[in-house]
């Protein structure tokens, strides 16, 4: 996986944008207006950092060694995957998508509602 495999999976996520709120080298995608993944576009290491429940955010650091808690984010729900092999492709798009659903539940019910439909 490479950082185009990265980005265009990202916008697969329903509404998803990319922007660059902070600066020129760190993207940031949002769905619903609120960041759900932060890939930096000038690191030596390709990683993704994403939004990840609690208990699972610690048990992914615990059976990856490319899993650390994120750099300047709340440790408890953001985790920095490192793009090195160790974990495959299929589960990094996983968590990609669990990091969006993680952003989307914490909204207000109108929002998910709008989100998700009546279907979830």
């Amino acid at each position: 996986m490479n950082i185009e495999d990265l980005y265009e999976f990202c916008l697969t996520i329903k509404d998803a944008e990319a922007t660059l709120p902070f600066d020129d080298v760190t993207l940031v995608m949002k769905v619903m207006g609120k960041m759900f993944a932060m890939i930096p576009l000038d690191s030596d290491r390709l990683c993704i950092t994403l939004k990840c429940d609690p208990r699972k955010a610690v048990a992914l650091r615990e059976k990856y060694r490319c899993v650390e808690p994120a750099y300047h984010m709340n440790k408890t729900y953001w985790n920095c995957i490192y793009i090195t092999g160790e974990m495959s492709d299929a589960e990094v798009k996983s968590w990609i998508c669990h990091s969006a659903d993680e952003v989307v539940k914490k909204l207000p019910k109108k929002q998910q509602l709008e989100y998700y439909g009546s279907t979830k």
